[in-house]
């Protein structure tokens, strides 16, 4: 999709014109963004050549893997160019750190059980799965109230 963005001090207001060949998801989603300015609870992902825009509400879990910062909705994967640490400081209170290289958001938890060597084993509803470090495991518990 190409992308025009015009700055310009003579207008009242911002606006914006959209000029597409159908009414896709992404369009829709673009539309309800800019109409309800709700980008603050929005996340900028990459898959392929396309730029997605997800609600922090749809992502699992965010990976790092193969040095790139991986972002897991219910069926999909995606890439995102900021560190880890900085995707981090942007989420908002349902997500926590399990481990040095994994935020997971606490509302798509399935089960939690105990794993090897002091480690918890998480499991999400979109059948992710990963450990909990020891060095997390007291802030993940304090997350759930637990």
């Amino acid at each position: 999709m190409k992308v025009n963005l015009f700055v310009s001090k003579d207008i009242e207001e911002s606006y914006a014109d959209i000029h597409t060949t159908q009414l896709t998801d992404n369009v829709t989603k673009a539309i309800s963004i800019l109409e309800n300015d709700e980008s603050s609870n929005m996340l900028a992902v990459k898959k392929e050549y396309d730029i997605v825009l997800l609600q922090f509400s749809e992502i699992f879990m965010l990976r790092v893997e193969d040095k790139k910062v991986k972002v897991y909705t219910e069926n999909e994967e995606y890439i995102i160019k900021k560190p880890l640490y900085q995707v981090e400081e942007l989420l908002l209170g349902d997500f926590t750190r399990i481990s040095k290289t994994t935020i997971v958001n606490l509302k798509k938890i399935e089960k939690v059980a105990p794993s090897l060597k002091g480690m918890m084993f998480i499991q999400l509803k979109n059948g992710l799965k990963d450990n909990i470090s020891r060095k997390y495991l007291p802030d993940f518990k304090n997350a759930l109230d637990l």
